[in-house]
């Protein structure tokens, strides 16, 4: 069925890190996005789309509200929610103390049922639209999240974590079952309805050069899928994964030589890269998802984002939660992060950009530009509407910002999920907030 939302829209054409403001943003004061069939049919100024529409066509109109692509995480994992906000030291620790305890749960598939319900919600709640997703060991918790994820017709990108050592045996595959099952997963899901698939190994140090191997091999077998794992985040991984694969010249060649580089696939964090990392994710196509809550809550470093986006090599960079590392499933508030971020840095992250990563930038990094993160004819209708008045200070911070830069860095800075108001999948309403009670409801989950 036809319908449309009005309201002010906010879209970019272009990359604003590279290419001048002008160029990328598409802004409209009073805007229409129309939808049938899960897609965006047109977008526009309300006055001239209303003439063409007919009066049969419901229109529903956000007042006080920013009109957006929905959000994109490009790095998240749905079976660490439980465990967001626990206490630790740096990675390694926290893995061990925390990680690889309640990954153990999801050997249940209704446990693992019910976590991705959850998850799933939090995300709807925030405004993510799609999120590139580890599940865990177990191939049930694949079939768990995607399932969850299909009762509204989500594009989110999951799979099985590969891991053959240094972790409980309860969390263990082999080199063999780990290629027979994503193998298996793949074919089960992957381009089944919006899903897509991931071969996820969980980061080098806990794969062995065997499964290293097979899982190059499997994702090489299956063109059109994903890679999704862990790269330089930690001093101490990236000295750990050079002692257990001495033979290569960095942490990042180790996912080179095994055939892990290249389009489809991303890497978390990227924290600690040198010149040479950027140079071979730049010329490979592989991308970075830049994780600001979880690398300050973990102590891992600051990340290098103007050197990524504008630098002689620069990386496909999309922003990204990674949860239960990170802190907040809302991409306003890892905009709040990743501004902080790049000013210990000595780079000044305007609105403009920093809502680009987590819009269209972040669809780029996922080779999904084509698709979603734009307010475009013919991408999937996948947004959020942002509520302006969403709390009494904001609605007071608001009041006071005059340009439309200073009115998202607001939003970017005092925002959180009860900025989102509304959230649609493929153009259906799955999630709405009322403003004046918060009250909120979920439509299919």
């Amino acid at each position: 069925m036809k319908k449309a939302i009005r309201g002010r829209c906010l879209s970019y054409r272009d990359n604003p890190f590279t290419t001048s403001l002008k160029d990328c943003l598409f802004y409209e004061e009073d805007g229409l996005v129309v939808m049938e069939d899960g897609k965006i049919t047109a977008v526009g100024p309300a006055h001239a789309l209303l003439r063409d529409l007919g009066d049969t066509v419901p229109v529903t109109r956000y007042r006080d509200a920013l009109i957006c692509p929905g959000f994109i995480d490009c790095h998240v994992h749905y079976p660490q929610t439980e465990i967001i906000g626990a206490f630790g030291k740096q990675l390694i620790d926290w893995l061990n103390n925390y990680t690889f305890i309640a990954e153990q749960k999801f050997a249940d598939k209704d446990y693992a049922g019910m976590a991705a319900e959850i998850f799933l919600k939090e995300i709807l709640r925030a405004g993510t639209t799609t999120a590139a997703v580890f599940c865990t060991v177990h191939p049930q918790s694949v079939d768990a999240f995607f399932e969850q994820s299909a009762k509204i017709n989500m594009r989110n990108i999951a799979g099985k974590v590969l891991m053959d050592r240094h972790a409980p045996p309860t969390l263990t595959d082999t080199a063999q079952t780990g290629y027979d099952q994503t193998k298996q997963l793949i074919e089960k899901w992957h381009g089944k309805g919006r899903a897509l698939y991931a071969v996820t190994p969980r980061f080098a140090p806990t794969s062995s050069e065997e499964q290293m191997e097979m899982t190059g091999a499997v994702w090489k077998e299956h063109p059109g899928t994903y890679l999704q794992s862990h790269v330089s985040e930690n001093r101490q991984e990236i000295d750990w994964a050079q002692e257990l694969f001495p033979s290569r010249k960095s942490y990042v060649d180790i996912y080179h030589h095994y055939g892990q580089l290249g389009p489809r696939a991303i890497y978390g964090h990227g924290v600690h890269f040198t010149e040479e990392d950027f140079r071979i994710f730049s010329e490979s196509g592989t991308a970075i998802a830049h994780c600001p809550t979880s690398n300050l809550f973990l102590g891992s470093g600051l990340f290098k984002l103007e050197r990524s986006m504008t630098g002689p090599f620069s990386v496909r960079t999309g922003l990204a939660t990674d949860l239960g590392g990170g802190t907040n499933f809302s991409q306003l508030v890892s905009m709040n992060e990743a501004y902080k971020i790049a000013q210990l840095n000595g780079f000044s992250l305007d609105a403009h950009k920093a809502f680009y990563l987590a819009t269209r930038g972040a669809a780029t990094a996922l080779y999904l530009e084509d698709s979603i993160g734009s307010l475009a004819a013919g991408h999937e209708a996948d947004l959020t509407v942002l509520d302006l008045k969403a709390t009494p200070l904001l609605a007071y911070r608001l009041a006071y910002a005059g340009s439309l830069e200073e009115q998202l860095f607001t939003l970017m800075t005092l925002g959180d999920d009860r900025v989102a108001k509304a959230t649609y999948i493929a153009g259906d309403l799955v999630y709405s907030r009322c403003s004046e009670t918060g009250a909120e409801q979920f439509y299919g989950l």
